[in-house]
């Protein structure tokens, strides 16, 4: 990973801390030095306790140990204006100001570059996502996996990864038949015919529109009960559910580079092809008619039947299809994000993996928990529009997609989540994307007015003039992005991101409400302080960027 002259300090120090404690006599190469940023001030940009970790080593009390570390640091060349060994025995380090400075350039000069990294290393990954059947709106639970989707592959991009966006279109099986059932039988009530709608049918007004389309279209041409009039209707509603699907997401910052059908599997004789692969393995047995799947062999609770007795295949086959095709394809990781009813079905899933390819880690599945929407302090089920269950159309015309998208990714997905639309849609600094989009617009503001008055931003090694402790916590925040970067696509957690930003936006209104940036009266600061002012704007626009939030220029 390339590291910006702040971030790879840290990792001298940390490396300076391991040979001073080898040379005292712990020659333990696996032991490793922790360096933390004190919550607190006062006991500097930098701490570590491995004194303590090292008293039963070395017998002796962690305040000793300390200063023996202390003793022996190089100050100097580690631009350490001081240490302090505090409390049990934590070290504590106070970094040169000037030198924190250093990264002002170096995102100036990068701007929508910075925070890239190369952890990746190019690794191809598929992230499938969404995948919600064609055969209505998407809804709240499908929201959270848009955004929590979206934001990853963002952000494994930035740390380095190939990736490719996939929805997987359900567009094969029983829901698919009785979408086409549905959709004929609106079609000849509409033309005044008594038609009786499938007991599982679909109900919903889309429904009806798809059935005046095709009478604008054809009149009453297919009344007539033929496979023509059936296979022409299901691939109408089909493309018709679709089309509202993606244009749904794609308002939404969703955007998807891959559209994969699981009927095309079918089409190409590929779930077929999947049995045969697990027969060939050895893994496959019949009983009471039915096929089966041995997954127990590979960590699974009980044994998958691939085929019932009836001939017709469960859901998991087609889905054992889909994965290999997708590892066919290239893909050196595949990740599914999937709702929280399909968390007993991973272990089946990365069975087959497990048996086909020897490497059931080749398939991570990211979990999303239910989201609960919460207005006026009670739980908010109904859409007013439609009298129906809230969708992501409904969440875009009431709270905003900035909105949704930033509180969708400020909670971990494997935590359940109450959605404040109240506070959401509030403009107010509680409201946390307000708050850190209203950073940016402050920061525009300032940058308007060095274009009025004809200032620049200096760009230099070193800036001599920021001295201030609320100008050293943002730089200290500027460096650590493109770590961070790197820990949210290790950890898969977008929601790392967000703390940064609301990190970040809390440094620099602390900043602004107490610095002077533009001071006509010393024009060398103003263009210094200008620098870190833009340098914090471009990070503060970057790190939004990931989350597929926008960075206002005036609010």
């Amino acid at each position: 990973m390339r590291m910006n002259k702040v971030v790879e300090l840290q990792e001298n120090i940390k490396n300076h801390l391991k040979e001073i404690i080898q040379s005292i006599g712990h020659l333990d190469d696996d032991f490793e030095v922790i360096l933390e940023t004190p919550k607190e001030k006062e006991n500097g940009d930098y701490a570590t306790n491995c004194a303590l970790q090292l008293t039963k080593v070395f017998r002796k009390a962690p305040k000793i140990i300390a200063q023996n570390i202390v003793d022996k640091f190089d100050c100097y060349e580690y631009n350490v204006e001081k240490i302090e060994i505090a409390g049990p025995g934590f070290i504590n380090f106070f970094i040169k100001k000037i030198f924190l400075t250093t990264i002002i350039k170096e995102i100036i000069t990068l701007d929508t570059e910075y925070g890239k990294s190369s952890i990746g290393n190019n690794e191809k990954i598929n992230v499938e996502f969404v995948s919600a059947n064609p055969t209505g709106d998407l809804h709240l639970g499908h929201a959270r996996g848009a955004v929590i989707g979206d934001a990853l592959c963002r952000i494994l991009e930035k740390a380095g990864y190939d990736v490719t966006r996939e929805y997987y279109v359900n567009d094969a099986g029983n829901q698919i038949h009785n979408l086409a059932l549905s959709t004929i039988s609106r079609y000849e009530q509409q033309l005044g015919i008594e038609s009786k709608m499938p007991e599982d049918g679909y109900f919903g007004q889309d429904i009806i529109e798809i059935s005046k389309e095709l009478i604008a279209k054809y009149q009453d041409k297919y009344l007539e009960d033929t496979k023509e009039r059936y296979e022409l209707f299901k691939d109408y509603a089909k493309k018709y559910e679709l089309n509202k699907i993606k244009k749904d997401l794609a308002d939404f910052n969703v955007n998807f580079d891959v559209w994969s059908s699981e009927q095309a599997l079918y089409n190409d004789n590929k779930v077929d092809r999947a049995i045969d692969k697990i027969k060939a393995k050895g893994y496959i047995y019949e009983h009471d008619g039915a096929v089966w799947f041995k997954s127990t062999a590979f960590g699974d609770d009980k044994d998958r039947v691939l085929r019932k007795s009836d001939h017709t295949l469960t859901y998991l086959t087609p889905d054992i299809a889909y994965h290999i095709d997708k590892l066919e394809r290239g893909y050196d990781k595949l990740i599914d994000i999937l709702g929280a009813d399909h968390h007993g079905y991973v272990p089946r899933l990365k069975a087959s993996i497990e048996c086909l390819t020897g490497d059931q880690d080749k398939l991570e599945v990211i979990i999303i928990q239910m989201v609960k929407l919460l207005k006026n302090g009670v739980e908010y089920k109904m859409s007013k529009r439609s009298g129906k269950a809230i969708t992501i159309r409904d969440l875009i015309e009431e709270v905003g997609v900035d909105a949704t998208r930033y509180f969708f990714t400020m909670r971990s997905s494997d935590s359940q989540m109450d959605f404040d639309m109240d506070l959401a849609t509030k403009k107010a600094n509680d409201n946390p994307v307000f708050y850190a989009q209203y950073a940016h617009a402050r920061i525009c503001s300032i940058m308007r007015q060095r274009e009025e008055k004809n200032y620049h931003f200096d760009l230099i090694d070193e800036y001599n003039l920021i001295t201030s402790e609320k100008a050293m916590e943002i730089l200290k925040y500027l460096a650590e992005f493109p770590l961070v970067v790197a820990q949210s696509a290790l950890k898969r957690a977008p929601n790392i991101i967000v703390n940064y930003i609301n990190n970040l936006a809390q440094a620099f209104h602390s900043f602004y409400n107490s610095e002077k940036v533009i001071d006509e009266l010393d024009i060398s600061k103003t263009n210094q302080m200008l620098a870190l002012v833009k340098a914090t704007q471009i990070t503060l626009r970057n790190s939004l960027n990931l989350i597929g939030v926008s960075a206002p220029q005036k609010m």
